[in-house]
């Protein structure tokens, strides 16, 4: 149970019931979509006149549209509802340590288009660079009546209700505000969010079916960074001081190589795609290197990847070094946390046939309990762009979230 916060609170109303009926008709179109109101009304155990007058709000608010009639075995075709996302868009920008993103797509995550370029470390390059980008793009399309607002995610801790980004070793910025200075340069609402943490809210809202069986699990991002989104009973997990799921930064060996964020021998360190690259090359992966590194080498994870399917025996091992890394921190989150699964998302998930045995012999070796051990651990495709939906959920997610009533 939750408990009541006395200091910070919203008491319940006359309408609340509705309020609360209301998110849950949206979420049950946006799970189930295609539904008919009368399978809303029997999922809701609420009256059919009750449920249309729900349905009429939705779809007043252009929230829910009609669609095409259903065949029924016996009376009246009833008119499938559907969430009304094709002509309402979202711009995703997903800035990294290499290269930064920017999609156009609509509410349900959907892309449209989509373009990216060399990230641009200096924070006044990069929001010049990336308004420059989203008004081209949305120009180009015709949409800028149909916007309904930028998603940005970046690597790094950041205060949701400021804005700014408090720390991110990657780009070796440290309280920059980011949102407002970039909502001022489109003229658009920006919304934003680490990388992890907007991950997970992609598997809550814009997941098949709504992301089932997603109420608690972490989301793990294993890119130029590594970090983690928790989520417990539907809620991410922020912390005291917006900081929970920097489990990157969690050494499993204080003796080892220098991470960005200046200690030795984090869970980042022997498993981003700069270790992976700089284990291959023969490099160590320190910040005096690491920005020279990748700019002067076209290598990339996934060729590393195709390499080591080849072939390339250097390959094969650096990527194999890493499922072994990988599942050493993955067995401190399970200890930790005990999920009740892991999503992982990042490049080296091309190779999970190569290195899910390593995972899960990490896991095993190091887990408190049989039960903890067989943890589900779930890869998600870069190919999917998993970083740039959970841009596209930040703008979402308001829609969609349980009102707050106390």
């Amino acid at each position: 149970m939750r408990k009541i916060n006395t200091r910070d609170f919203r008491r319940a109303t006359r309408s609340t019931p509705r309020e609360v009926n209301r998110q849950i008709a949206l979420n049950l179109v946006r799970e189930h979509q295609p539904v008919s109101r009368a399978d809303l009304a029997r999922r809701m155990g609420l009256s059919r006149g009750m449920v249309t007058l729900l349905v009429g709000e939705l779809i007043g608010e252009g929230l829910v549209r009609e669609g095409d009639s259903a065949d029924a075995p016996r009376g009246r075709r009833p008119t499938m509802l559907y969430l009304r996302t094709d002509d309402r868009l979202v711009v995703a920008v997903d800035v990294r340590f290499s290269r930064s993103y920017v999609m156009l797509g609509d509410l349900g995550g959907t892309q449209l288009a989509l373009e990216s370029f060399r990230t641009v470390y200096d924070p006044t390059e990069l929001i010049a660079e990336l308004a420059g980008r989203i008004g081209r793009l949305v120009d180009a399309h015709g949409a800028g009546e149909s916007i309904e607002g930028v998603g940005l995610v970046v690597p790094g801790t950041v205060d949701r209700v400021s804005g700014r980004v408090i720390r991110s070793p990657q780009m070796g910025w440290t309280d920059v505000e980011v949102r407002d200075r970039l909502a001022r340069a489109t003229g658009l609402p920006v919304a934003i969010e680490n990388a992890p943490i907007a991950c997970a809210l992609a598997q809550m809202w814009l997941g098949e079916r709504g992301g089932e069986g997603a109420a608690s699990f972490v989301y793990v991002t294993v890119s130029d960074g590594v970090g983690a989104g928790i989520v417990v009973n539907g809620q991410v997990v922020r912390g005291h001081d917006q900081a929970a799921g920097e489990f990157g930064h969690v050494p499993l060996d204080p003796e080892g190589p220098l991470c960005l964020c200046g200690s030795r021998g984090c869970f980042e360190a022997y498993t981003s795609n700069l270790a992976t690259l700089t284990r291959y090359l023969g490099h160590d992966p320190s910040p005096r290197q690491a920005r020279a590194l990748l700019e002067e080498s076209e290598l990339t994870v996934p060729e590393l990847v195709a390499r080591a399917r080849t072939g390339d025996a250097r390959a094969r091992r650096a990527v194999e070094e890493t499922g072994r890394y990988l599942g050493m921190g993955l067995a401190m989150i399970v200890n930790g946390l005990n999920p009740a699964r892991i999503f992982v998302g990042g490049e080296v998930t091309a190779a999970w046939d190569m290195i899910e045995p390593l995972v899960r012999a990490g896991i095993r070796a190091r887990a408190l309990t049989p039960a903890a051990a067989d943890t589900p651990v779930i890869p998600e495709l870069a190919s999917a762009y998993p970083r740039l939906r959970g841009a596209a959920a930040l703008v979402a997610e308001p829609l969609f979230a349980a009102p707050v009533i106390a």
